[in-house]
């Protein structure tokens, strides 16, 4: 399960920045508008993240602390990947 985890963070990650990419070019550019159907995307993502978040975290017993600082690891941008080599990767490999 850790391992589905730690694709749908990449995949959470890249959308996001997907998503604020798409909303800056929407605003400096004369460009079409395709933040609904990424924010969609990068929304179910983000639900799925969490939901796997709380899943792994029972399986692996992590502490509270790693589950506040993956959460917040969704909310910043880079934050999954940085999340990914800090805290998720440790666990894949034990």
């Amino acid at each position: 399960m850790l391992n589905i985890f730690r694709k749908i963070a990449f995949w959470e990650g890249v959308s996001y920045l997907v998503l604020m990419t798409n909303m800056i070019m929407k605003r400096l550019f004369v460009y079409p508008d395709l933040t609904m159907t990424i924010g969609m995307a990068h929304g179910l993502l983000f639900v799925a993240y969490c939901i796997l978040l709380i899943f792994v975290a029972q399986q692996y017993k992590w502490s509270s602390k790693t589950v506040a600082l993956a959460f917040l690891a969704s909310l910043l941008p880079f934050g999954t990947f940085i999340a990914d080599k800090r805290i998720f990767r440790q666990y894949a490999e034990a």
